[in-house]
């Protein structure tokens, strides 16, 4: 499949991009010259490269960046066509449509004036964490926009209901992707969708691995987003800006997207109930689990920017994430076991070292970084894991 087909996008996709971008009509004065021209150079000196005035260059591809994907269409479309798979639970799928179509948060992505406001309060290396954390949070809400658009138009002929269902869930994406970026624009920044979606390079996932890990993904992003409200509601003056009093509703689109991919799953007994299932679901929880971690760590001044102990939110995010996958995975990491997270924070402190070594940094300089990453990695991937999955997709297919 031509990545750049996967990238087509209808009038309805663009229409909720800039749905997403809807606010509150606010009278608004012309900012004086000198005004802007101060705004330029504040983010002039954040260090960001800019591909034009207000248009941040895309972070660089790396290991654990947000990716965009593309899979097998064909295969995808075999796997779910009425004709061939006896396993799809139309009536499940046909309850999943009604939510999506009930489109629960139409209204809710509208700004206000206090957005702009509490930006320009934010200020130096916070100011730039946050620009961060904006871009990455767009380009993984964008990605799964892509995604799920090409999937509603490639199955739209064999089964119906799975094509509209991922149209919506790409009206829903398009929606958070589009209100994250105008969000950055309050940080006088924003990113090119459209050159993002005509550039950047796709991974391919066959279809299989594209269920395991959107389901995952859906999932844990239910979790931070519902986490980092609580902890907000909790603590007010921690509050800098306003986009977090949104994720409350925002993370039951996380949720509904996962509670239908879980259904797709159960469609496909041999996903589940196989020694092969178990070694990719262990494979897929680790890879997620792992990249958050590290990730998250990365960047520990974002949420002390918050008021939020990195370790703490991403513990109880892994742990949370991991109980509801055990619902539907036949395996799960067994992220309770102390030695779990021991290792996991060893691997913290060997990537945080790599990170902080100079780009011309030798083979030599790395080598034992990165070997006790593969080490504790290898360790953690070894541990016993705990046996799990739905009850409901067992029969005949189980391998005990």
């Amino acid at each position: 499949m031509n990545c750049t087909a996967m990238a087509s996008t209808s009038t309805a996709g663009r229409a909720a991009l800039r749905a997403g971008a809807r606010r509150a009509p606010v009278s608004r004065a012309s900012a004086p010259r000198a005004v802007r021209a101060q705004a330029a150079k504040t983010e002039e000196s954040l260090g960001f490269k800019t591909m034009r005035k207000g248009i941040k260059e895309a972070a660089p591809d790396t290991v654990l960046t947000p990716r965009f994907y593309t899979t097998d269409f064909d295969e995808m479309e075999q796997l779910f066509s009425e004709k061939v798979n006896p396993n799809l639970r139309m009536d499940e799928l046909d309850a999943c449509l009604n939510e999506f179509r009930n489109d629960y948060n139409q209204t809710h992505f509208v700004r206000n004036e206090e957005f702009k406001a509490a930006a320009d309060k934010i200020s130096g290396p916070t100011r730039k964490i946050f620009v961060e954390f904006l871009e990455r949070s767009c380009t993984a809400e964008f990605s799964g926009f892509l995604l799920y658009k090409e999937l509603g138009r490639r199955l739209k002929k064999t089964t119906p209901v799975v094509a509209e269902i991922f149209t919506l869930m790409s009206r829903d994406e398009a929606r958070h992707a589009g209100f994250i970026n105008k969000a950055m624009s309050d940080f006088n920044l924003a990113l090119d969708l459209g050159f993002l979606t005509k550039n950047r390079s796709y991974t391919f996932f066959k279809p299989k691995f594209i269920l395991y890990a959107t389901y995952l993904s859906e999932k844990i992003g239910y979790w931070r987003y519902i986490s980092i409200y609580r902890h907000l509601q909790r603590n007010p003056d921690c509050q800098l800006y306003p986009l977090f009093e949104y994720f409350e509703n925002w993370c039951q689109d996380e949720s509904r997207h996962g509670d239908f991919l879980a259904a797709l799953l159960k469609a496909q007994p041999e996903l589940l109930n196989t020694f092969e299932a178990k070694l990719w679901s262990r494979f897929f929880c680790l890879s997620v689990y792992v990249t958050m971690y590290l990730n998250d760590h990365q960047r520990s001044a974002f949420y002390e920017s918050l008021g939020m102990n990195t370790t703490e939110f991403n513990q109880h995010v892994i742990i949370e994430t991991n109980k509801t996958t055990a619902r539907i995975f036949p395996e799960v990491i067994d992220c309770e076991n102390p030695e779990f997270f021991r290792r996991m924070d060893r691997m913290v402190v060997a990537n945080n070292a790599l990170c902080k070594l100079p780009s011309d940094a030798s083979i030599f300089e790395k080598l034992p970084h990165q070997m006790t990453l593969a080490s504790e990695l290898l360790a953690v991937a070894l541990m016993p894991t705990v046996r799990s999955g739905s009850w409901d997709v067992e029969g005949d297919f189980a391998v005990l």
